[in-house]
């Protein structure tokens, strides 16, 4: 029975609205381990050459912008950010519907900030458009611990799989001794509690 899991060849990652000011309003876990959690993805992207969708939310406002760790891992793809302008559903924005299908992978790494409103939207989106997705459930977080754990039940029932940022990371690598785990492996050892 194949098991039909992630690879390099197939994924695209989306880290949706990782801004500081949203990030400030989660409760249901660490912020600085959330952060480096999508900056792992981030780098994990860029070391694996899959396409990376980075997008925010009204940076002008509370949400404020883009964690600059992000920025810092993925300057060209921070420069091509999707700035929606209020639509909640980062789906519903033409620009970044585009930009996820223009990478022309049908398997889709998603985190964002917060679970209950920028992730399940989208993933319920790109679940009904055929999309394969994993949401990274400690890369993003709510603004309780409840709405967390209802967001992510209701994408696991949609369909989606539930995953970690340790899980995607080693599942896209498969064997530490193939090229994509040589280069995960100094991005897993950063994630690993000193």
């Amino acid at each position: 029975m194949s098991l039909n899991l992630f690879t390099p060849d197939d994924t695209a990652i989306l880290l949706i609205d990782h801004q500081i000011g949203t990030m400030s309003w989660v409760r249901s876990t660490d912020h600085a381990e959330m952060l480096a959690n999508a900056v792992a993805l981030a780098k994990a992207a860029k070391a694996l050459g899959l396409p990376l969708v980075l997008t925010t939310s009204l940076e002008d406002h509370d949400q404020g912008p883009l964690a600059p760790e992000i920025a810092t891992v993925a300057p060209e793809e921070y420069a091509a950010r999707i700035q929606r302008i209020g639509v909640v559903n980062a789906m519903d924005d033409p620009a970044f519907a585009a930009a996820v299908a223009a990478t022309g992978r049908r398997n889709l790494v998603i985190a964002g900030v917060t679970n209950d409103v920028c992730t399940v939207y989208p993933t319920l989106t790109a679940l009904g458009q055929g999309y394969r997705v994993q949401v990274v459930a400690d890369a993003g977080g709510s603004m309780s611990t409840q709405a967390d754990e209802v967001a992510l039940r209701r994408m696991e029932n949609a369909g989606a799989g539930i995953t970690s940022t340790n899980m995607i990371l080693t599942e896209l690598a498969k064997s530490w001794a193939s090229p994509a785990g040589q280069a995960l492996i100094p991005i897993v050892g950063e994630l690993i509690p000193s």
